[in-house]
């Protein structure tokens, strides 16, 4: 489920990103006043009113999403220890005594004047 969420969390992500970057800005309603006639492809009224619901819905989208995630990561057990169901062992290692010849010869200790 919260990997799902992820998933069309991310997926209304780019799909927002992209709808806003085609909307027209305010400016390009001047240039079409002079002359200038860009939207013909959404019809004369051009593409505001359907990339303007669009846009409201994948936002909504996103911000349910984004609520969901929230409220999810707040009730998911942030431990390892917590979601594990194994019983912890504890491992030692043997204690093996060195061996002297393999050890690096400490120089003595210089005598300390007081």
């Amino acid at each position: 489920m919260y990997a799902l969420l992820i998933i069309l969390h991310i997926l209304a992500c780019f799909v927002l990103i992209l709808i806003v970057l085609l909307q027209a800005g305010k400016g390009a309603d001047m240039g079409a006043a002079f002359g200038g006639s860009s939207q013909t492809v959404f019809g004369s009224s051009g593409a505001g009113t359907f990339l303007g619901k669009m846009t409201a819905g994948v936002a909504i989208l996103f911000m349910l999403t984004s609520l969901l995630l929230t409220y999810t990561a707040s009730h998911r057990s942030s431990s390892l220890m917590d979601r594990s169901k194994l019983p912890v062992t504890r491992q030692t290692l043997p204690v093996t005594k060195p061996d002297a010849a393999k050890l690096p010869a400490i120089p003595p200790a210089a005598p300390v004047n007081k």
